[in-house]
């Protein structure tokens, strides 16, 4: 009897096993993609394919460590370095999916499998640095004779792959070693969590008007696109959001004061308000951990830690840095709300000008000056003229062009997919364009890699790119119709996108956008500068009704009104660079609220007069979600960096193919495989000055 229980049990036992095998063989992220050119195959991708699909990929991940380790050969580069660089490969392509899902296209499902995968990958990041013995054999390759014979990129490998263990731990005790581990797989969780937080309160928040007066100021569009997010939400009258192509026009035009301090006081306490989304202990317990990280480390701070690996080297260079810019621009920026304020006086208000009013103010005194404003230049701003007329650029620029392809599979109806070719035909890699907002998407626009280019012995892989805004929805009337600021950003992005797609090194530690924080603007910003060139303008702003050309009196008054408030704006960025350094520059855990230790922080360019009750910190993404703790003045470290690179286009021609050619080869082609100031160098021939940004923004 004990036998056929025993025979029962096997024949469970192979069911079970079969039915694991059914489904991994089933799961198609552990398949090769059968798609153009490897495409994530996201029609066929579904929650559940995850769990077993990371449990294979970290599996094959700790083998490929373990043969470094396990190999008795004496640890050269070959041996040690180039496998380490090459291991990992799934669990890098799983973790770029999910992570860019989750703040492009995000549910429920997808949120709690980001928190339990970020703990896992934190988890075996530490079990590679901290390995004593794959730290062992890494260190011999340093200390051999063999470093001072290899190729720059080969060093530059070497050399960060050292860089990285040392500053993840590797020589600490076992203790330590212990608590690092602790510290850097919370901060993962953290993260994820703060991220989560501000896209729900982004999300849960409506303005809901039913009084058609309170419309008044605000363009048909706007108001259109009000009565269509009400009716979505099976509400009657309009619904202002929190997201950008709501909120900033009615910041910017509505007339009622009141409803615009309603909006403003809530986008300011994202993450600040008693409830489940709360970020403000969050951000104490980040700051806190990164501090000890730090420590642990033999750093004061965290931002001694973090920019020791930066272009600007050190805390005291940022301060001075920032110190310099206050200097420039703060008098300037003083005169600029003078006269905002002289001018609101002017039109018969009695109260003073806060900082809901700005923006309404602003615009006008805008219009006055210069004749222009975002709704007389959105209708020549079609979103498909200027992603056109942004392709064209490229072209001229660098003899690429872009080609739609249907058959790769998106993860949303809006995104489409284009092949990038090169002038010979070449492929260059496929570029995803996801324009507009949704509720699983998080606010602002970026760039991001689904696939990095790399080398094999036999290949040149190239990259997927994803470039993700959130701007306005086409309607039934009308395509989607960018603001002037809205040309900037897509020029913006897909100045990182060419980064990506460019990229043409051997090792995927070093490819594309896997540079300095403080460089990896350059090739974003520099892009912007042809937003302010007739020649530009005149290839991509039509009138989406018409198809006429803007006038070229409409495109000089553009130009002529760049500057305006360009030294507010440079202070506001400044402040948000103040704030950043302050939160990582603590030498001891925060205690106070975050609305004080924020308002502190930001007091020496302080320009309207304070709002009770909001803060920027607790949705401050970029610094507690984004990699750009220490780094947020990085904008501005770049924008020396791309007024001084632009300076040569100017000299040679806006669209001069040999500048363009050389910016390619030596910058954008180049990825992290030199000292960022030695790619510039090579370039521009020198060092860059500051002399062109001043110039630009009218201070000389």
């Amino acid at each position: 009897m004990k036998y056929k229980y025993l025979y029962l049990t096997l024949i469970a036992i192979f069911a079970v096993a079969c039915t694991k095998t059914n489904k991994t063989m089933n799961n198609p992220l552990l398949s090769k993609f059968d798609t153009p050119y490897g495409s994530i195959p996201f029609a066929e991708i579904k929650p559940e394919h995850f769990h077993p699909a990371f449990n294979t990929a970290f599996a094959r991940a700790k083998k490929e460590i373990h043969a470094i380790t396990g190999n008795e050969e004496t640890p050269d580069f070959s041996n040690t370095i180039v496998p380490l660089d090459n291991s990992g490969l799934l669990l890098e392509t799983l973790s770029a999916l999910l992570f860019n899902l989750n703040i492009a296209e995000t549910d429920t499902n997808i949120q709690r499998i980001t928190k339990e995968m970020s703990s896992r990958i934190a988890e075996y990041r530490n079990d590679i640095t901290l390995d004593p013995i794959l730290f062992s054999k890494v260190k011999t390759v340093y200390e051999s004779k063999e470093a001072g014979k290899l190729n720059t990129e080969e060093f530059t490998l070497l050399e960060k792959t050292y860089k990285n263990f040392v500053r993840s731990g590797a020589n600490l005790d076992s203790t330590d070693k212990e608590e690092y581990r602790l510290i850097t797989e919370e901060l993962a969780k953290l993260s994820v969590q703060f991220n989560e937080n501000v896209l729900a309160e982004m999300n849960e928040y409506a303005l809901h008007i039913t009084d058609s007066s309170d419309l008044s100021g605000l363009a048909e569009d706007l108001v259109k696109e009000a009565a269509s997010e009400a009716k979505n939400r099976n509400l009657e009258g309009w619904v202002i959001t929190l997201h950008s192509p709501s909120f900033g026009p009615f910041m910017k035009y509505a007339d009622n004061r009141q409803l615009r301090k309603e909006l403003f006081m809530a986008y300011g306490k994202r993450g600040l308000q008693e409830n489940k989304n709360n970020n403000c202990e969050i951000i104490k317990r980040i700051t806190g951990l990164r501090l000890r990280q730090a420590n642990l480390l033999g750093y004061k701070t965290y931002a001694d830690y973090t920019l020791d690996d930066r272009m600007a080297e050190s805390t005291n260079n940022v301060d001075a840095f920032l110190d310099d810019l206050i200097i420039a621009y703060l008098p300037p920026a003083r005169k600029e709300i003078e006269e905002i304020k002289k001018y609101a006086k002017s039109l018969g208000t009695d109260f003073e000008l806060e900082r809901w009013d700005l923006s309404y103010y602003s615009e006008k005194l805008k219009k006055e000056k210069f004749d222009i404003d975002d709704e007389l230049t959105r209708p020549y701003f079609k979103l498909e003229n200027v992603e056109n007329g942004v392709f064209e650029l490229a072209e001229k620029l660098y003899g690429i062009r872009f080609r739609e392809n249907k058959s790769v599979q998106v993860y949303h109806k809006d995104v489409k997919v284009l092949e990038v070719l090169d002038k010979d035909d070449a492929f260059i890699g496929l570029l995803y364009m996801d324009y507009f907002p949704r509720a699983g998407k998080k606010q602002g626009a970026w760039m991001t890699e689904y696939v990095q280019q790399f080398k094999t012995e036999n290949t040149n892989v190239r990259p997927h790119i994803s470039l993700v805004f959130n701007f306005p929805k086409p309607s039934d009337e009308k395509p989607s119709l960018l603001t002037y600021s809205e040309v900037r950003t897509l020029l913006h992005e897909f100045g990182h996108g060419l980064h990506g797609l460019f990229s043409d090194v051997t090792y995927r530690t070093l490819a594309g956008t896997s540079v300095d924080r403080d460089f990896v603007e350059l090739p974003s910003q520099i892009m912007e500068n042809w937003a302010e060139e007739k020649e530009w303008l005149d290839m991509v702003a039509f009138h989406y009704q018409t198809n006429e050309k803007m006038p070229e009196e409409m495109i000089r008054r553009i130009i002529d009104s760049k500057n305006f408030l360009s030294a507010y704006f440079t202070i506001r960025q400044i402040s948000f660079g103040l704030n950043d350094m302050a939160w990582h520059s603590i030498k001891e855990p925060v205690k106070d609220h975050v609305i004080n230790f924020e308002k502190t922080a930001m007091l020496p360019v302080k320009l309207l007069p304070e709002v009770e009750n909001i803060a920027m910190s607790p949705a401050f993404s970029h610094i507690f979600a984004g990699g750009y703790a220490a780094g947020y003045y990085g904008y501005k470290w770049a924008e020396v960096l791309d007024a001084d690179a632009f300076s040569l286009f100017k000299e040679n021609g806006i669209f001069d193919r040999e500048t363009a050619a050389s910016f390619r080869k030596n910058i954008l082609s180049k990825g992290g495989t030199d000292h960022p100031m030695n790619l510039y160098v090579t370039f521009r021939g020198q060092k860059p000055s500051i002399e062109p940004l001043l110039i630009r923004s009218g201070l000389k």
